[in-house]
């Protein structure tokens, strides 16, 4: 029989109030302490000349430690490509990035790829997880493959929260798209990640997976303190959040604090959508 996962509280504590950085960057060595991640004047142009593409203007932006945050914005407002530079997968053409105390636009690209594997985690709309292993196996491997050994007692505290633990000898064939999207959330968050990045993650699920997937990630922030950066276009996942951003044509365009699907929506009407 599956493992119920514990009901989300009912009055979660609030996750530390993140905010947008002021319109004076301050200088390189200002690096924040109390926040996960950062921006300063962030620019990302893809190609040149007459085809380039401006799909970050100028971005300043901080994300809260211990905070959940939505991205939201039209198709081609630059979501995607923040969260992108954020987690290190692309690069900017201007500005800064900060994850921590650590500036992403000075590493060279090995110290770009430890810094991925060793400080931040992913949930994707496709789980990633390796057939021929177990959902046990699949949630450590992340940690076998850097040659670290594995913490039991948080292995199992994950698990448990995310309603997995009689299901970790199954493979991926014998669960569920719900249950598979945990093992992969359950993955991420075995190293203890700075910043746990999520795109789409409901956009392969039914509404019940759905809504199971976005209390766990509420729950990861209130009960784990973890930093969460989702991107979604749906107002209802936005709603689980306690700050969306919204972008337009690369720039900050909203920034809405304790969301509801109701002030979302009005929101994203003002953008066109």
């Amino acid at each position: 029989m599956t493992a119920t996962p514990a009901p989300l509280p009912s009055n979660p504590p609030a996750a530390p109030a993140a905010a947008v950085a002021p319109a004076t960057a301050p200088t390189a060595a200002a690096a924040p302490t109390a926040a996960a991640a950062r921006t300063v004047g962030l620019t990302k142009v893809y190609g040149s000349g007459d085809t380039a593409v401006r799909a970050l203007d100028h971005l300043d932006l901080t994300v809260g430690a211990g905070s959940f945050t939505a991205v939201m914005g039209p198709s081609g407002s630059g979501k995607s490509t923040l969260m992108h530079c954020l987690a290190g997968l692309d690069t900017a053409t201007s500005g800064q990035i900060w994850l921590g105390d650590t500036d992403l636009t000075t590493l060279s690209d090995k110290a770009l790829t430890i810094l991925r594997r060793e400080r931040i985690g992913f949930v994707f709309q496709a789980f990633n997880l390796l057939p021929m292993l177990t959902a046990e196996q699949n949630i450590t491997l992340p940690l076998r493959l850097a040659g670290r050994p594995v913490d039991r007692d948080w292995f199992t505290q994950v698990t448990a929260t995310l309603g997995l633990t009689d299901r970790l000898p199954h493979r991926p064939g014998e669960l569920s798209g719900g249950q598979q999207q945990r093992v992969a959330m359950a993955r991420s968050l075995m190293t203890r990640p700075d910043v746990l990045f999520a795109d789409e993650p409901t956009g392969a699920l039914d509404s019940r997976s759905s809504t199971e997937m976005l209390t766990f990630l509420r729950r990861s922030s209130t009960d784990f303190g973890q930093t969460i950066v989702m991107v979604t276009h749906d107002p209802n996942a936005a709603a689980y959040a306690d700050r969306v951003i919204l972008l337009a044509d690369g720039r900050l365009a909203g920034d809405l604090a304790d969301p509801n699907v109701e002030s979302v929506l009005a929101a994203m009407a003002t953008l066109g959508e």
